[in-house]
């Protein structure tokens, strides 16, 4: 670095100490100044006035290395007489340097407040300080030097020797019990140099054993899990796709990779899209190494998150699985992150702090100077741009695992062969499910569409039930009894009657859900032992634990499920997969429809024949003829991506071009346009790009609030960070009008 970064921020201005940046858990465009009597090291932690209160901050380096093109202006400094002292530093472990990197890119990528990037981590040290926790936990280790000439040994103090005569370290509460003393007499003991205070081993950390189990891999198999084991070994930043067609092996692949990790004594972060995934990643990561992973996710709570928190800290290898937010963990000595489903859309965070959880994993490993897989059957179409060009190493495993080979695909064209009237499964596709649960194989039903109906309307007056807060339809759950929204999560209980007219026996159900569906099969098979999985029925971790149990018990024959069920998981006895309206996700205008649909057909068809038994696929459709269904039906999942490339590429479309959706919210329908219509006007205006709009969003009011977009496309090379700051600094968003800007956005709602 040009400067060395503690020296910048703390450097001495006058009597009144040294200037300290602190970065707080606030919308602040950068961090805060400060003034304190000493310096600082970046990444430690402080307490800080602010307003009339007191806040928690972390003392940062101000874009240290960020490039300049991404780089936010710096803000103006204050004089040192104009700036409040730091109330007290904290007893806390600083952050480390790739971290805090980490941070300043991402929030100047995505235009975020770089304190609100951080803020899970502030929250977590709130939490710790406020509870009395140090981010390491410390025990007492017998030193086996000699006792000095002038020190007593007391039958106490030898009582204490003797406990810890095995080399054990054990916390204070336990020695003091074990031989029958107080912390003074420990106290001592440490002054004499004869205890000395160490880490205190967790056992989850220790029983990690990379050669707890070995798998049998193929030859397929283990020559990529030996060029994966290499990579890990050098220990610098690659990025590799491990693309592999469903039930091919991929997670034991890359167990290879985590093991190598493990065994030179690194760190290892999974991400996974789903929650959900964790429940039965985690059996197959116990069987592989001996004791279960570290889990991190929303539903833990946060004395929960906090030991997972430390143990990141901490200088012991560990493996970490979770959602997106933790790669945000301060890992002290990462070796390796893997990217499960890289994929899957819901890796992409929407709401309030927006950024991407498979691009900012690809950028925490280059940060770390770690490798990073990629892991997908059904890769995203940037992730293989990326791989043609040679950025990523690119792993292809073109087999199944042991005898098990990919199930046949069979279109049934719903115009030639409808289901009776009123009912949603086609004659073929019961037929098939019979003969397959008479067999004493499982069977799966799959509709990607939570409740019962997505419509109920009046037939009578044609009222339809409409969310108050959202331009969105009330969804019908009939399992309990309530019509609800599934974009702000507004409750209503069921309808006896209308609303409009009164009439009680005109309402509806327009469409099918699962829960439909589940009705429609408990008619067709009234013996099959069914279970409907969704994530409206999956309250925790332990029911989705629960439930997995039974599938593969073979306690449940007939499973019936959303996109839920499409991802990850491995049931030997299921053989037989029908997509009930396989056709569900190509409407509309969204720009990865067609992609999103093949990849989320080809994993739900990958559920089937994993083991000896072989699979089958039935797709209901209306659109046989659709790329998408001739790809699939034939097993060409490349010569599908091919056409999306060809399609995209001469309008510079991601990921040949970049978008940015820059979307204005306000309670007042006026306001909102009329500041659209605004920033319209101020547009950049280049060789290279488009703006489109300003138009409503697709769902132009949600929460209670009014929306309307526009979308900034260039071509790729440019970079669109300093053409949006340039933008929103021509025409400043009134008070009443709130900016929303997604970088690179996956969704167009």
């Amino acid at each position: 670095m040009k400067k060395d970064i503690a020296l910048s921020l703390t450097e001495k201005e006058d009597d009144l100490g040294h200037r300290i940046h602190v970065l707080l858990r606030r919308p602040f465009e950068s961090a805060l100044e400060y003034r304190y009597a000493v310096p600082l090291p970046p990444g430690s932690f402080v307490r800080v006035p602010l307003g009339k209160k007191e806040a928690i901050g972390c003392v940062w380096d101000q874009n240290s290395d960020v490039p300049q093109e991404l780089a936010p202006a710096v803000p103006k400094s204050w004089p040192m007489k104009k700036l409040r002292a730091i109330s007290a530093p904290l007893d806390f472990p600083a952050l480390p340097l790739p971290l805090r990197r980490f941070v300043n890119w991402a929030s100047a990528y995505y235009l975020m407040p770089p304190g609100m990037m951080l803020g899970p981590v502030i929250r977590m040290v709130e939490f710790l300080v406020e509870n009395g926790k140090g981010a390491e936990k410390m025990g007492w280790q017998h030193t086996k030097n000699a006792v000095p000439e002038d020190f007593k040994m007391t039958k106490q103090r030898q009582a204490v020797l003797e406990a810890l005569s095995l080399g054990e370290i054990l916390s204070t509460d336990n020695l003091s019990e074990k031989a029958g003393v107080g912390v003074s007499v420990l106290k001592k003991l440490e002054e004499a140099g004869l205890l000395a205070k160490v880490p205190l081993p967790s056992l989850e950390r220790n029983l990690l054993d990379p050669h707890f189990s070995q798998p049998k891999l193929s030859p397929e198999q283990a020559e990529a899990g030996d060029f994966l084991r290499e990579m890990v070994k050098k220990s610098e930043f690659q990025a590799n796709l491990l693309q592999g067609i469903t039930g091919s092996g991929k997670t034991e692949i890359y167990f290879e990779a985590i093991a190598q990790a493990l065994e030179d004594h690194k760190q290892v972060l999974v991400l996974l899209p789903e929650i959900a995934l964790t429940a039965q990643w985690k059996k197959r990561f116990e069987a592989r190494f001996g004791t279960a992973p570290l889990v991190w996710h929303s539903e833990l709570t946060p004395r929960a998150r906090s030991k997972v928190f430390e143990q990141a800290l901490s200088d012991k290898p560990c493996l970490i699985v979770g959602a997106r937010s933790a790669l945000f963990l301060p890992f002290s000595h990462l070796g390796l992150i893997v990217i499960d489903e890289e994929h899957e859309a819901t890796f992409k965070q929407e709401e309030g702090v927006i950024y991407h959880g498979r691009d900012m994993g690809i950028l925490r490993a280059n940060l770390e100077k770690c490798p990073v897989i990629l892991a997908s059957a059904t890769p995203s179409l940037e992730t293989l741009t990326n791989a043609q060009a040679g950025r990523y190493h690119w792993q292809k495993i073109t087999e199944r695992y042991g005898e098990a080979v990919p199930p046949s695909i069979e279109m049934i064209d719903l115009k030639a062969l409808p289901p009776e009237k009123g009912d949603f499964l086609s004659p073929k596709l019961i037929e098939e499910v019979k003969a397959t649960l008479a067999r004493g194989e499982q069977a799966l039903l799959f509709l990607n569409r939570r409740g019962y109906a997505p419509l109920t309307l009046c037939q009578k007056c044609g009222f339809r039930f409409r969310c108050d807060c959202c331009s969105a339809w009330l969804v019908q759950h009939q399992h309990r009894s309530r019509m609800q929204c599934h974009h702000c999560d507004h409750v209503t209980p069921a309808p006896s009657a209308c609303p409009e007219c009164g009439s009680e026996e005109d309402l509806a159900a327009i469409g099918p859900g699962v829960e439909r569906i589940a009705e429609e099969a408990m008619r067709h098979f009234p013996e099959a032992h069914q279970l409907c999985l969704t994530s409206d029925l999956t309250s925790s971790q332990t029911q989705m634990q629960e439930m997995v149990r039974k599938i593969e018990a073979g306690e449940i024959n007939l499973l019936i499920g959303t996109q839920l069920v499409a991802k990850g998981w491995h049931f030997p006895k299921l053989t037989l997969v029908g997509a009930v309206d396989a056709d569900l996700g190509l409407g509309g205008g969204d720009l990865r429809a067609g992609e999103r649909t093949m990849q989320l057909l080809s994993q739900v068809a990958g559920r089937a024949g994993r083991t000896e038994r072989p699979g089958k696929v039935y797709l209901q459709t209306y659109l046989p003829e659709h790329p998408v269904m001739q790809s699939l039906q034939h097993g060409d999942f490349d010569s599908f991506m091919k056409l999306e490339e060809a399609a995209r590429r001469p309008g510079f479309w991601p990921p040949y071009g970049r978008l940015a959706a820059i979307v204005i919210i306000s309670e007042n329908l006026k306001q909102a346009e009329d500041y659209a219509w605004k920033l319209a006007a101020c547009a950049p205006q280049s060789e290279g790009m488009i703006v489109l709009g300003p138009a409503p969003a697709p769902l132009s009011f949600l929460r209670g609030q009014h929306r309307y977009r526009l979308l900034l496309r260039v071509k790729r090379g440019m970079a669109l960070q300093p053409i949006l700051r340039d933008w929103l600094s021509r025409e400043k968003a009134p008070k009443y009008i709130r900016v929303d800007i997604d970088v690179d956005p996956v969704s167009f709602l």
